[in-house]
């Protein structure tokens, strides 16, 4: 083994042994069964990873110290290697929210409000299979039960292939493949939207209002493939495409799919594929990580509204975002800092084209088509900041920024689609694997408006919401 050798393998050894050697503690369940690790080896306190944590995630999860089932040809080429512990773990949430104001009755012909202070036992339970496959191959697979749909269905999914090769100059490139259902849930860092703070919002809170295409409006919706490379656990590129994969429609999708409106987050239907890409650099020193980096995807889609052929005109989304990371990990205090922008620039072909019809429909007091827009160029800019810390991983919180701006549009968006606000959380967690929540968030204004933004005299501040979880995992 020349010296280059020696050294890059003990750069990988030697920070892994380190945590080997921890003192044990209760554990985030799959990846740490797999690995005997316990959550702070890849996590500041989950979800958030650590620089360790990003190494295993784009390695492709297969870092283990399980007992392994092997298999081996006649000319001694091992042909499987299965841990004879599945890599299987179970999340629960169970919330309480309660909104500074009820909504309206849902039922138009109803005088009166919803109950306000929703219990949700459970709000949301999930099991995983998270871990390795087989050498160089590991999933992350997450099947949920929704209080909100009643139903289960296939939630986050990101399956990798991945390797690493030493370079001349003691370098190193790690490089794989990734198959996943949602734009960002393979990212790395905790900036992107599939994995941004809040990590938990309430089921029946107002949520951001409009969003992008990329900001978890077609999660579960598409699958991508993507190809990553990561240069000297700095320097970090990906390139991939997406085609709509819709749950719970039988294929292939034609005209009797009503996929509603693709305008700021709705349905549609991919037209061809949507590339995505990602470009971000690293930099580690001490107990301090920063991270700066570049994301996007151009979408054209297909209105695919019930009735009409997914075929003509197609709204066009150009998505552009940056981010960036700090992170310090010291003994006993940890603290984060976490910032976005995305803006999206909307070349509305079908919507503008169905103006005409709309029109016409609210003249006569028939139901509009669903995709219409008062004009053909849109933009919407999202900006989300968070601060995060914690002492000793037990007791902490976050104080986040969140504002969407963007254009009037008489159809789509008569006041603007500006909603601005803030969310505090405070957490406390007496195991690892447990987290109890108090989040509160503020809105000072919602969908254009501080007053009356639904006609109807409700006021941004009556979203304000108070959400208390419970959030285990085993």
């Amino acid at each position: 083994m020349t010296r280059q050798r020696i050294r890059a393998a003990a750069r990988i050894l030697i920070p892994l042994l380190a945590v080997l050697a921890a003192p044990a503690a209760k554990a985030v369940p799959s990846f740490a069964r797999q690995t005997g690790m316990a959550c702070e080896a890849c996590h500041t306190v989950w979800p958030e990873l650590t620089h360790f944590g990003r190494v295993f995630k784009a390695n492709g999860y297969v870092l283990d110290s399980l007992k392994q089932v092997r298999g081996v040809t006649a000319q001694r080429e091992e042909i499987l290697s299965l841990a004879q512990l599945p890599p299987l773990s179970l999340m629960v949430q169970v919330a309480y929210t309660q909104l500074s104001k009820p909504y309206t009755d849902a039922d138009p012909t109803v005088s009166g409000n919803s109950q306000n202070g929703n219990v949700a036992f459970p709000q949301q339970v999930s099991l995983f299979y998270a871990g390795k496959i087989a050498d160089h191959g590991g999933a992350f697979i997450q099947l949920t039960y929704s209080n909100s749909g009643g139903s289960i269905g296939i939630d986050n999914t990101d399956v990798r292939f991945a390797d690493s090769q030493v370079l001349p100059g003691d370098q190193s490139l790690i490089y794989g493949i990734s198959l996943n259902n949602n734009p960002t849930v393979q990212d790395l860092w905790n900036t992107t939207p599939a994995f941004g703070f809040p990590y938990a919002q309430s089921s029946i809170g107002a949520g951001y209002g409009s969003k992008s295409q990329i900001d978890g409006s077609r999660g579960q919706d598409v699958a991508g493939l993507t190809a990553y490379a990561w240069w000297n656990e700095s320097l970090y590129g990906e390139i991939g495409l997406y085609k709509t994969a819709r749950q719970g429609h039988k294929g292939p999708l034609d005209s009797t799919a009503d996929n509603g409106s693709p305008t700021y987050g709705g349905g549609g239907v991919i037209s061809g594929t949507a590339p995505y890409w990602r470009l971000a650099y690293e930099h580690n020193w001490g107990r301090h990580s920063l991270e700066a980096g570049l994301y996007g995807m151009n979408w054209k889609i297909l209105p695919g509204t019930a009735g009409q052929p997914l075929a003509g005109p197609t709204d066009d989304f150009k998505d552009v975002a940056e981010d960036v990371q700090y992170q310090y990990m010291g003994d006993q205090h940890l603290f984060s800092v976490t910032a976005t922008r995305i803006h999206e620039k909307q070349t509305l072909n079908a919507a503008f084209g169905a103006l005409s019809a709309y029109t016409t429909a609210i003249q006569n007091g028939t139901t509009p088509p669903v995709n219409a827009a008062g004009q053909a160029d849109n933009d919407l800019t999202t900006m989300r900041a968070t601060a995060t810390y914690y002492y000793k991983r037990k007791l902490g919180g976050s104080i986040g920024y969140f504002s969407t701006t963007g254009s009037t549009d008489s159809v789509i968006a008569p006041n603007g689609p500006d909603t601005k606000g803030w969310i505090a959380e405070l957490n406390y967690m007496p195991w690892l694997n447990t987290k109890f929540s108090v989040q509160y968030t503020n809105y000072s204004k919602f969908n254009g408006l501080s007053d009356n933004y639904d006609g109807a005299g409700r006021k941004a501040s009556d979203n304000n919401t108070l959400y208390i979880l419970a959030w285990l995992s085993y």
